[in-house]
């Protein structure tokens, strides 16, 4: 009986230990759009940024097109579903702008990073 069950333990233990949780983050900062009152965000992961770049990180919908949020509750609660959750928010001003960071967290299974993500970690 006991060999089975410390079989079984160590079969439950293995299984647990290779799903291990990693945690990403982002910055999400949102602008107002030119005469109206919706919002676009930008979503920063954390890739490598070029001293230039045209690089657009703007949120964009299934077609490609920059997607307008309501408000930046609407934004934050898109976020939401798709696995971010809120740590932090705070406010920036440059030049009498002020400009609201969002730091966002998820957690994931080590198993889903792609093969060149295990190799840098």
């Amino acid at each position: 009986m006991k060999p089975a069950f410390l079989f079984f333990f160590c079969l439950l233990m293995a299984a647990f230990a290779s799903a291990q949780k990693m945690e990403q983050y982002c910055e999400m900062t949102a602008q107002n759009k030119l005469f109206s009152r919706k919002v676009t965000i930008d979503v920063d992961q954390g890739e490598e940024r070029k001293w230039i770049s045209f690089k657009d990180t703007r949120v964009k919908d299934e077609l490609g097109k920059v997607k307008s949020f309501n408000s930046v509750v609407d934004a934050l609660n898109f976020l939401g579903r798709t696995g971010w959750k809120l740590v932090n928010a705070f406010l920036v001003t440059e030049n009498s702008v002020n400009v609201y960071h969002y730091l966002l967290k998820r957690e994931f299974d080590k198993s889903e990073l792609s093969n060149e993500d295990q190799v840098k970690n």
